[in-house]
């Protein structure tokens, strides 16, 4: 398995908060754009744009971490929460020590590499 790290975040969005929670989203998106190990960093909406779905890929441990200890995540999910609600989160791959706390302390729940294929 390759080391790199998948997250996936599911986010129910408060009544009347979506054109907020856009604006915050496209925020994150540019921030996270400009950070070197990310590699997939894509927001989906459900049909009724209630719901969304945060898919992520940090290239390793480091660009996973460099992503939580930074400035969308320490200063941007907080506000994000405060417009929205997890009620999923899910890890793929070994996120390292220095994280992982972090994220099961706010419910992910980590899935390590058994088998399989990664180009």
């Amino acid at each position: 398995m390759g080391k790199a790290v998948r997250l996936t975040v599911s986010l129910s969005i408060a009544e009347g908060k979506l054109q907020e929670f856009e604006s915050l989203a496209d925020s994150m998106i540019a921030d996270t754009q400009k950070e070197k190990g990310a590699r997939v960093y894509e927001w989906y909406f459900s049909a009724d744009r209630k719901d969304c779905r945060i898919v992520e890929t940090y290239a390793d441990q480091t660009a996973a971490s460099e992503h939580v200890m930074g400035p969308v995540v320490q200063q941007l999910v907080p506000k994000l929460l405060e417009l929205s609600t997890i009620t999923n989160f899910e890890v793929y791959g070994d996120p390292g020590a220095q994280i992982e706390p972090m994220l099961a302390g706010i419910g992910a729940q980590i899935f390590l590499g058994w088998r399989g294929l990664d180009r």
